[in-house]
């Protein structure tokens, strides 16, 4: 005689049954990801600590560039800026030290940007063999001071007669940021997906379109960084114009605070004209910064994340 089973077939469980479901991943970044800071800011109290700090550092930061306009005033009050931008001092007019300035600027930028961009390509997109160690061989001249540079700096501005001469100045100072550049364009290359660069090479493109058309625009960021960065550096250099020009003409802003001092830092009535030549040699920089500032964070921070 055969048992037959009766039992009723197994039921699925119903979803209450099954417990609480798991909370599916949420795709994208989190808000630690997009905000670094709440890494650090975990309470109330300190975001007040560092709130704190920075208004501390802000006031010993702002304290000199208070006391400094607040004595450019002093004797002839606003007449002291007039009277810089009418009447040469030194024989060194303020304006043509701006025009000395941004030229160099202008000269030291074009250099470092096109050799930074190509070499950040080909060290971040191009395989080739000892690609690492040419990468650590720039690197190292970081450490390297533009003091150490002097004598040979000095030989070869002798040997091409560059004295007084914008390029003189502009290749020193491009030859001492172009390490940095390639430090920055490189790390923004790592971030760039390979699959666009693949792409474009299995429709044909060469190398030099995909660094034209791809790589060029993605960088503008680190670009527009790199460039505002030389244009501060070239406006507050004073070595290689103090030791490489010796005519007037060519006067730099940073040169200039010394020709200033030495003629206007001699008496009493003299000294708010020293304070407003200061400022006034000062606001190129400051703009420079405020208004690149939103490029400078993203050029800084844009090779320091891969997705």
């Amino acid at each position: 005689m055969t048992t037959t089973n009766i039992l009723p077939p197994t039921t699925p469980l119903l979803p209450s049954a099954r417990g609480p479901r798991p909370r599916r991943r949420r795709l994208g970044k989190s808000p630690v990801d997009d905000n670094p800071m709440r890494m650090i800011i975990t309470t109330g109290a300190d975001r007040w600590i560092i709130y704190g700090l920075l208004i501390v550092m802000g006031l010993v930061f702002a304290f000199p560039l208070y006391a400094m306009v607040a004595k450019s005033f002093q004797g002839f009050g606003i007449n002291n800026y007039i009277s810089l931008v009418t009447d040469p001092v030194g024989e060194v007019p303020i304006v043509l030290t701006y025009v000395n300035s941004f030229v160099i600027g202008l000269i030291h930028a074009a250099f470092v940007v096109a050799i930074s961009t190509t070499a950040g390509y080909a060290l971040s997109k191009l395989q080739f063999r000892g690609r690492e160690l040419a990468f650590a061989g720039i690197i190292l001249f970081l450490a390297v001071p533009g003091t150490a540079l002097l004598v040979p700096v000095f030989h070869i501005t002798n040997q091409l007669d560059l004295f007084n001469n914008y390029l003189g100045v502009a290749l020193p100072e491009a030859a001492l940021t172009i390490p940095f550049g390639v430090l920055l364009l490189r790390n923004f290359g790592r971030n760039v997906p390979d699959s666009l660069i693949e792409a474009a090479k299995l429709d044909g493109a060469s190398h030099f379109s995909v660094f034209w058309h791809i790589f060029l625009p993605l960088a503008r960021p680190a670009v527009v960084n790199l460039i505002v960065l030389c244009m501060i550096w070239s406006l507050q250099d004073f070595l290689w114009p103090s030791m490489l020009f010796t005519n007037p003409d060519v006067t730099t802003a940073a040169q200039a605070v010394s020709s200033f001092s030495n003629q206007l830092g001699r008496s009493p009535e003299d000294f708010g004209r020293y304070n407003a030549s200061l400022v006034l040699l000062a606001v190129p920089a400051v703009l420079f910064v405020v208004f690149g500032l939103r490029f400078i964070v993203n050029g800084l921070t844009s090779g320091s994340t891969k997705d």
